[in-house]
């Protein structure tokens, strides 16, 4: 359907699944990066300039090829919320999630050998409210800590957690699909 084959630079096998369910014809490279950014910039930014900074990584592309980076942030009002390093991080992040709105936020960046573009999406989620046992089945038989905020919305914590989004569904799982399809159609 497509001219153009995506390279998708990124370890996230939630990422290539949807790509593949896609339809895209891709290859997948890894951007070894340092996730560092300045200190003084606004935190909803973040997601965007660690893509432009991953597709920055990616030095080999094809003539017909599009690099696809993305990053993708779990924010409580303003305080992002990482991959937590232990269950006692995942305990607290779900804890601090449990029965609120949070945000998440995906940042992505097209390029080709000539140009680039970068966009953010924003999804909101809210939460119910949950018990301790609830958060201790997640993180024993979930996956918590490959994932920031310590949680999949794929997984079985989304099926019990989730009273609600408002915005892209994919964009939680980590791509945007919605506006990445429409962006390549574009690009």
């Amino acid at each position: 359907m497509f001219e153009k084959k995506i390279v998708l630079a990124s370890k996230s096998p939630r990422r290539v699944e949807l790509i593949k369910d896609l339809g895209f014809d891709f290859r997948v490279v890894y951007a070894d990066v340092d996730e560092v950014y300045p200190p003084n910039m606004s935190p909803f930014k973040i997601p965007g300039f660690l893509a432009r900074l991953k597709s920055k990584a990616v030095k080999e592309i094809a003539d017909d090829e599009i690099v696809l980076t993305a990053d993708t942030m779990v924010y409580l009002g303003k305080d992002v919320l990482g991959k937590p390093a232990d269950e006692k991080e995942a305990r607290l992040t779900l804890k601090a999630l449990s029965g609120k709105m949070h945000t998440v936020i995906t940042g992505v960046c097209l390029k080709t050998k000539k140009k680039s573009k970068t966009f953010s999406v924003r999804t909101k989620v809210y939460f119910n409210n949950l018990s301790d046992e609830e958060i201790d089945y997640y993180i024993k038989n979930g996956n918590p800590f490959d994932k920031a905020g310590s949680y999949g919305i794929q997984e079985w914590i989304g099926y019990v957690a989730v009273k609600k989004i408002v915005g892209s569904y994919t964009n939680i799982v980590g791509l945007p699909m919605e506006k990445v399809w429409d962006e390549v159609r574009k690009f």
